[in-house]
């Protein structure tokens, strides 16, 4: 017990004897700056510093954008950057995806790689399977009286504005003789007709222009995109009067005819009506002869 009370009265005595820390001149020996202190001094002033050193590091790290120069510390303005660029690659992608159904639907045209769907006169959209009854459809006395009144009121109305079926109104790019009708057998989606060398070729209805240009099976050709899902395309065109992005309008010039293309035989006029990604007869709506 003696022994560790002498090395305890030691090691106090170590940590409390006082010691001076001088700095002199070292040419004259002059005394610049002295400091008494103890070790026990020394150990305090160093854990102080060493706890006020953790606490500002952690300050700093923690609520200042100092931190971000630290590795492995995100910015929030790169945090903001990265989920704004991540949004709008998403809106990229979706409009990616839009732009390559579009170009789809202009290859089918092109290529006439396609499934037909049926469409009547009367009405520009596919016919829907109906099962209906005669015994449901047949008018009752009250509806054949009204009929009866409305038919002798219009007997007399004469002058009254008549409406469209269809509502559209397509006028026809060119006359002449029909060479080749439109053929679902033949996989010839479209009217072929006769025309003589350079005879102007114009745009069925309003439209804006989204393809014109030179290929090699079908040569000149023009598309044109009109409202309520048309799209027409004129094909083997001698020459073209209208770009790509022009806006057309109903019976403007958009080609002359001619004979050019792999496929062509002849100068004529290889004109196809789309309606919502579907061609659909042209005779239908249009009348060429």
């Amino acid at each position: 017990m003696s022994e560790k009370r002498l090395k305890r009265q030691e090691l106090r005595k170590k940590l409390y004897t006082k010691n001076r820390l001088v700095i002199l001149n070292e040419e004259s020996f002059e005394e610049v700056f002295s400091l008494r202190l103890t070790l026990m001094n020394v150990f305090v002033v160093a854990g102080l510093g060493a706890i006020l050193i953790i606490f500002f590091t952690t300050f700093i790290i923690a609520f200042t954008p100092l931190r971000e120069y630290i590795p492995g510390y995100a910015s929030d303005q790169l945090k903001r950057d990265a989920t704004r660029l991540a949004l709008e690659s998403d809106s990229l992608v979706n409009a990616v995806k839009k732009n390559e159904a579009y170009l789809s639907s202009i290859k089918k045209i092109l290529t006439g790689e396609l499934e037909l769907a049926k469409f009547n006169k009367d009405s520009i959209y596919a016919n829907l399977p109906e099962n209906t009854n005669v015994e449901d459809v047949k008018p009752s006395e009250a509806d054949l009286q009204l009929r009866d009144e409305v038919a002798r009121e219009d007997k007399y109305n004469l002058f009254e504005k008549a409406q469209s079926k269809t509502g559209v109104v397509l006028f026809a790019p060119v006359k002449g003789s029909i060479t080749e009708k439109f053929s679902t057998r033949n996989r010839h989606y479209a009217v072929d007709v006769a025309l003589a060398k350079n005879t102007p070729i114009k745009a069925m209805l309003n439209g804006t222009v989204i393809f014109a240009d030179w290929t090699p099976s079908t040569g000149n050709v023009v598309i044109i995109r009109h409202n309520n899902g048309f799209i027409s395309a004129y094909k083997h065109a001698a020459s073209l009067t209208k770009s790509q992005g022009d806006i057309v309008r109903t019976g403007e010039v958009i080609a002359l005819a001619g004979s050019t293309g792999q496929e062509s035989t002849g100068v004529h006029l290889h004109f196809e009506l789309w309606k919502d990604g579907y061609p659909i007869d042209p005779t239908q709506f249009i009348e060429f002869e």
